[in-house]
């Protein structure tokens, strides 16, 4: 098991899982992205991390 050394760490890198019966007549693949499990829940947890490096770069 990884342990993060701070939570931003954990941001990125969002789980996909496989939609097997919702693509089985499908010619590709259908997956879902899980969002979720972001530390803050949402997708925008990258935005947020990617602002707070830009601004402690200025």
């Amino acid at each position: 098991m990884k342990i993060a050394q701070n939570i931003t760490q954990l941001i990125g890198n969002t789980p996909l899982v496989r939609l097997s019966k919702l693509g089985a007549n499908l010619p590709g693949e259908v997956v879902a992205k899980l969002e979720y499990l972001n530390p803050c829940g949402s997708v925008k947890d990258r935005i947020g991390v990617s602002m707070i490096n830009e601004a402690e770069r200025n």
